[in-house]
């Protein structure tokens, strides 16, 4: 059985391919609308190759609906 943060992984590779981001997710932590507008997307690096981060999602094609139905799929 695939765990929720692997689903929700694949998911987000599905609606947009090489979007990255950091999300503090235990086994404990139910995978909800909530955590994911916690997520930190990577927007860039800075010249140290440090994550360039935002809460504001970049990516108009990555929504929770969107996401939560694709991982309802796996």
């Amino acid at each position: 059985m695939i765990q929720d943060l692997e689903k929700f992984r694949i998911a987000v590779e599905t609606l947009k391919p090489n979007a990255t981001f950091s999300l503090n997710y235990n086994k404990e932590t139910e995978m909800s609308e909530a955590l994911f507008d916690t997520i930190d997307w990577v927007t860039g690096a800075d010249e140290q190759n440090t994550a360039i981060t935002t809460k504001t999602n970049p990516h108009s094609e990555i929504t929770w609906t969107k996401v939560k139905t694709e991982m309802d799929k796996l």
